[in-house]
């Protein structure tokens, strides 16, 4: 069983021994079973209580497909839509067609938009609950405010028709054009109004999007924030939360802190997520992450623990996961699919390590051998001899002997 994986600093290779048998959940509640294909719901409880929980999923790609990296995503939807009845089964809420959805970074709006169809239908028919990334990656570049509000609302009639709740995404467009915070305000609060339902609102970092640097009209945070709570204060009915993804947990806090009543702080903090969903005496986050991707039936057991008043038990079965979501959102951050998409193939969600874009190439091979070892230490992989077999043909294929 063992494996020889490659050093990160170029040395040669070392001896790793995996795992022989997957973690053992904790009896915490029922769990939830997902239906086969074309199920009609999706049977057990489970769901946790005392947080909103949504797991940014990842899509797969068709390998089959004859697709080049700079055209149009061909996807394998039995398997997409699977790996969302996955997450489902275990109480999560999908957040679907988000940056791990690889959206701008392989999944172009049409595909996005057939993404969101496909996931609301399924949504419907197994009870689970979806809201969708509604943006403005229709454009090519930048585009003046009227386009960029044009492009919004197409998104938005998508995602309501679709039975989904919306996520404002950050918008690359809006951040090359605006002039100054009037311009996010103006944008913002046209979109609010006409919003059906109330939406959450995406802050995600420049370590995410590069194209996203000085977004809400500064390249000061504090300003920034100051734009993001008079938007959120001039339209509490319509927001439901706000997703702030910067990796600063004192930033996150504080904003958290500062919000109205009823409006959630959803935090995408890849490197900071149990300290803030956990809370302190003054409240706590919500959960709106990539990482619950590969983490997911792990990140459900830990989040039904608080409900059961079991704050030392959360941090016990979470704070160990740190390592490994602190390795796939190294930088270059915005990189961390292409581990999610690794974990999700050597854990047998899907067939094949293949990504949009061919974008499973945009990691190292030791960094993909230290994320493989990191979550077979976490007892991730259900068939942890399936996983070894798959990473053993990987290092194969990159011509490290086994």
């Amino acid at each position: 069983m063992t494996l020889f994986l490659p050093r990160r600093d170029g040395g040669g290779v070392r001896a790793y021994e995996p795992r022989t048998a997957p973690r053992d959940p904790r009896p915490v509640g029922a769990t939830r079973t997902a239906g086969a294909a074309g199920s009609t719901g999706v049977a057990g409880t489970g769901s946790p209580a005392s947080r909103t929980v949504f797991a940014a999923a990842h899509v797969v790609a068709d390998p089959r497909a004859d697709a080049t990296p700079d055209g149009p995503a061909v996807l394998d939807w039995d398997a997409t839509l699977a790996f969302r009845r996955h997450l489902w089964s275990h109480g999560l809420c999908v957040a679907e067609a988000m940056d791990t959805a690889q959206r701008g970074m392989g999944l172009d709006w049409a595909g996005a938009a057939e993404l969101i169809r496909r996931s609301g239908a399924e949504a419907k028919a197994v009870g689970g609950r979806i809201a969708c990334g509604v943006g403005t990656d229709q454009l090519d570049g930048s585009a003046d405010t009227l386009r960029i509000r044009q492009a919004y609302e197409e998104q938005l009639a998508v995602a309501e028709e679709s039975g989904a709740q919306a996520v404002l995404l950050a918008s690359r467009a809006l951040a090359a054009t605006a002039t100054g915070p009037e311009d996010y305000q103006e944008l913002y609060g046209h979109l609010l109004r006409q919003a059906a339902e109330p939406v959450i609102l995406h802050w995600l970092g420049p370590m995410f999007d590069p194209a996203l640097e000085g977004y809400w009209g500064s390249a000061d945070p504090d300003a920034a924030t100051e734009t993001l709570l008079e938007i959120v204060a001039a339209h509490p009915d319509k927001v439901d939360g706000v997703k702030i993804s910067l990796l600063d947990a004192g930033r996150e806090v504080a904003l958290r802190r500062r919000l109205p009543a009823g409006v959630r702080c959803y935090t995408g903090d890849d490197f900071h997520y149990p300290e803030l969903i956990a809370g302190d005496d003054q409240g706590f986050s919500h959960a709106l992450l990539g990482i619950f991707d590969p983490l997911g039936p792990l990140a459900a057991e830990a989040v039904q623990l608080l409900d059961t008043g079991d704050p030392d038990g959360f941090r016990a079965l979470l704070d160990p996961t740190v390592a490994l979501s602190r390795h796939l959102f190294e930088p270059p951050t915005r990189f961390y699919k292409t581990g999610v998409v690794l974990l999700a193939w050597l854990a047998g969600h899907q067939g094949h390590f293949a990504m949009p874009g061919g974008l499973q190439s945009a990691r190292s091979l030791p960094h993909l051998a230290r994320a493989y070892e990191l979550a077979d230490g976490l007892g991730l992989f259900p068939d942890p001899a399936r996983a070894e077999a798959r990473m053993r043909a990987l290092l194969t294929v990159y011509g490290v002997p086994q």
